[in-house]
């Protein structure tokens, strides 16, 4: 690797702070939180202004928000963005950890498509495939993918007289129901399904955003009841979060802490 770059460095600190707070500064909060020489902070800004990576605050002399420039950068960056084969590398490094069986879903009409899934090691353990297609409703992914949905489009959906059709005897069939267990899910931010798509299977799974904040897919992990433990929920829970989160900001989500 090569050496690093000081002034580069320092004027990517600077870009970086706009992400906190209201989104402006002024070249006294740069120095005092970075730490710059005054001279140093003064052409560092005014580099940045002149490539339109930051701009005056109108108005405001002397504060600073971002560019245009950024924008441009992080559209471009989106568009490169594949949401299955981002999907498919964070569900592998899930899988890794876990040794469960990891899929990414997306939502179509009241159905769920399956677009990356990696596999347990385990001689038993879930059949399945990228591009198979389930009722949203008996699945974890499906049912967080649901609970993220505004209540008109949701309710545009699954009406409260739709026939939900039954995979297992755990299904869920009542619109009524999975209202309630929707809410649930929504409250938690981690939807759990208990054999409700596979007699022998259990799931857990967290949401997937995107850029703007919108949930986009969610990621499951996907446990043959021999394996599955109520010791061990709280820890698939967790790492699907975790998985989660981390193929969101692959997409441009940034979490507010």
């Amino acid at each position: 690797m090569g050496r690093l770059v000081p002034a580069v460095t320092r004027a990517l600190d600077i870009l970086e702070l706009f992400l906190d707070g209201d989104g402006t500064l002024s070249a006294p909060d740069i120095v005092r939180r970075l730490q710059l020489p005054r001279t140093t902070v003064h052409e560092l800004v005014t580099t940045l202004a002149a490539r339109s990576y930051i701009v005056q605050v109108p108005g405001q002399p002397g504060r600073y928000r971002l560019g245009v420039r950024p924008y441009q950068l992080g559209s471009r960056y989106a568009e490169q963005l594949d949401l299955a084969a981002e999907g498919q590398q964070v569900a592998r490094s899930v899988a890794e950890t876990c040794d469960e069986t990891v899929h990414v879903a997306i939502l179509e009409g009241t159905d769920v498509i399956y677009i990356a899934k990696v596999d347990s090691t385990h001689a038993v353990r879930m059949v399945s495939a990228a591009g198979r297609r389930l009722p949203a409703h008996c699945t974890s992914v499906g049912k967080m993918l649901l609970a993220s949905l505004p209540e008109p489009e949701l309710a545009a959906r699954i009406p409260d007289d739709a026939e939900l059709v039954a995979m297992t005897p755990n299904s869920i069939t009542d619109p009524g129901a999975l209202r309630e267990t929707l809410a649930g899910i929504r409250q938690r931010g981690i939807a759990v399904e208990s054999r409700e798509s596979n007699p022998d299977v259990s799931c857990v799974a967290a949401p997937v955003r995107d850029r703007t904040g919108q949930v986009v897919a969610a990621l499951s992990i996907s446990v043959p009841m021999i394996r599955w433990s109520d010791d061990r929920l709280d820890e698939l829970e967790q790492l699907a979060a975790k998985g989660a989160a981390e193929l969101s900001e692959r997409l441009g989500h940034r979490s507010v802490a």
